[in-house]
Formats: structure tokens, C-alpha cells, sequence
């Protein structure tokens, strides 16, 4: 009798192979996004100078800047719980898209001569966020089903 994995033929070996890899790709998503939107929360939280100039310009300091932490916090944490890990990105998604149209707009991609760092992380968050949306969607779909099957 043949023992370990001789009862998974090809097929199904490739399919856990491709799960594997979005597992992967998925996890480091989450952590790249996490770790961003988490390690800004220092700046907002201290009240440091370039998230204050930043804020004052777009004439939403103290609040806007408390606020976008909080929301922030809450979506870093979300990434990292693989059940609402979606609502994380999706949150995270969200509060991006603001910061990368806000630097379009009003700020410019250079902020207090940074070079563009605070965009450039803007946009590696938001690839991130829209990476763990995109291979995590069917827990979005698969609450929404119950929610809507309840009522």
C-alpha cells in the first residue's frame, strides 16, 4: 500500500504547490503593509514635525493626522489576522489611495525634502494592500454571503 503523498496525483500536487505560493505571496504583503503602516504611527502619535507640516497643509491637524493613526493602527493590526486580514487591506487600501492623492495634489511627492520616501511607502503600502485584497477576496465574499443569508 502506498503511504505519504503517492495518493495525491498531479494535479491536485500542483494545486497545493500554487495555494503554497499565494500563501506566500499573500503573508509577505500582509507584513510589508503592516510594518509600514505601523511604524508611521511613532511620527503621527508624537505629534514629530513632518507629519504636523503635513496635516497643517492639508488643513486637517491635530485631528486628521489622530484620526488617519487610528484608522492606520487598526488596519496594520487587521493584516496580521489571517480571518479579517482582507478588511485590513482594505481599510489600508483606502487610507492610502487619500495619502497618494493627497501628495498629488497638495503636497507634492517630495515633502520637507524627503526624496519622495513618504510616497514612495504610500505607494509600496497601497501594491501591498491591493496584493492581500486581490488573493484574499473570497473571505470577503464569504462573509458577506452570511451576513446576507442571516437576514
Amino acid at each position: 500500500m502506498p503511504t505519504g503523498n503517492a495518493f495525491i496525483n498531479k494535479p491536485n500536487l500542483k494545486l497545493i504547490e500554487l495555494m503554497k505560493m499565494k500563501n506566500i505571496i499573500s503573508w509577505t504583503a500582509q507584513i510589508v503593509a503592516a510594518i509600514i503602516l505601523l511604524q508611521t504611527l511613532w511620527f503621527k502619535f508624537t505629534g514629530a514635525e513632518e507629519s504636523v507640516y503635513i496635516f497643517s497643509k492639508l488643513g486637517v491637524e491635530p485631528y486628521g493626522r489622530i484620526g488617519s493613526g487610528v484608522i492606520e493602527l487598526i488596519a496594520g493590526i487587521l493584516l496580521l489576522t489571517p480571518r479579517y486580514n482582507w478588511l485590513g487591506a482594505l481599510i489600508g487600501l483606502g487610507t492610502m489611495a487619500g495619502a497618494v492623492v493627497s501628495h498629488l495634489t497638495v503636497l507634492g511627492i517630495d515633502v520637507l525634502g524627503d526624496g519622495g520616501q513618504l510616497f514612495g511607502l504610500a505607494i509600496i503600502t497601497f501594491v501591498s494592500c491591493g496584493v492581500v485584497l486581490f488573493l484574499n477576496w473570497q473571505k470577503a465574499l464569504y462573509l458577506v454571503k452570511n451576513l446576507t443569508a442571516q437576514t
